[in-house]
């Protein structure tokens, strides 16, 4: 098992994309399935593969602006694992370089424990048992 970066690190660079080149070249050619993939995960069964993949597919072909969408689950990702906004803020990140914040977001659920091309259910124990963000608490 795969233990949580420390100090708020992702377990792979942005452009780290030859660590996996499945979900590389999958974040390149069908943006859409690794959006949907993640998004299952992330929302934790709520919103389906399926769906989620269709309305990042009619944003982006429709306006362009599909990474105003797939920022969202960037953030809450980051939220998940107390990840730093690197190398700038979700949006940005998203709208720069889309495939490849796509893949590193895949690489991170994989490098703890969750395989995004399975779905919720089979990945439930794996996601609610991932360390969340630790917080702080201070003194006032």
């Amino acid at each position: 098992m795969a233990y949580p970066p420390q100090n708020g690190q992702w377990s792979s660079g942005l452009c780290d994309c030859f660590q996996d080149c499945a979900s590389c070249c999958c974040s390149w050619c069908c943006p859409c399935v690794v959006v949907g993939r993640m998004a299952e995960i992330i929302d934790q069964g709520i919103t389906s593969c399926l769906s989620a993949g269709c309305i990042f597919y009619l944003i982006q072909s429709f306006t362009g602006c599909g990474f105003l969408y797939s920022c969202g689950y960037r953030s809450r990702l980051r939220a998940k694992y107390g990840l730093a906004p690197e190398p700038c803020g979700d949006c940005c990140t998203d709208y720069w370089c889309l495939p490849c914040s796509l893949a590193q977001q895949y690489r991170e659920l994989q490098h703890h424990g969750i395989d995004p091309a399975t779905g919720w259910v089979a990945n439930r124990a794996a996601y609610e048992q991932s360390a969340p963000a630790q917080q702080k608490m201070s003194q006032y």
